[in-house]
């Protein structure tokens, strides 16, 4: 049995968290994580994030229902960066696309999306 990795959450008490899709190797989202919210993931088994913009807790999918379970929690090299491997319910996009990356530099559109915002978001 091994020790957990005691994770750096650094002066302002967060990490940032990538979200990526256990199956396909995609990356759905990134998001910031404080240790509240990586130990509510852990106990529960769905991801939980910070939101920096509101102060609070964040459980993804708690008004969208597009949660995500998380198979695995990865830590990086220097213990500052999670990966949460997921298994995404819907959408993970706030505008209802799969991923949050679904646009180029340029603009253009790459990804798809999966629902409409406006009906889940009113």
């Amino acid at each position: 049995m091994t020790d957990d990795v005691a994770v750096d959450f650094g002066e302002d008490g967060l990490v940032p968290a990538v979200a990526q899709d256990a199956d396909t190797g995609e990356v759905l989202m990134l998001a910031y994580v404080s240790p509240e919210a990586l130990e509510r993931t852990r106990e529960t088994g769905r991801a939980h994030y910070y939101s920096r913009s509101r102060e609070e807790l964040w459980k993804k999918g708690a008004t969208s229902g597009h949660v995500q379970d998380v198979q695995e929690i990865r830590v990086d090299c220097d213990a500052d960066t999670l990966l949460y491997l997921v298994d995404q319910e819907g959408g993970a996009c706030h505008t209802g696309h799969r991923s949050c990356f679904y646009r180029t530099i340029e603009g253009e559109n790459v990804g798809e999306q999966v629902f409409d915002p406006d009906a889940v978001y009113e």
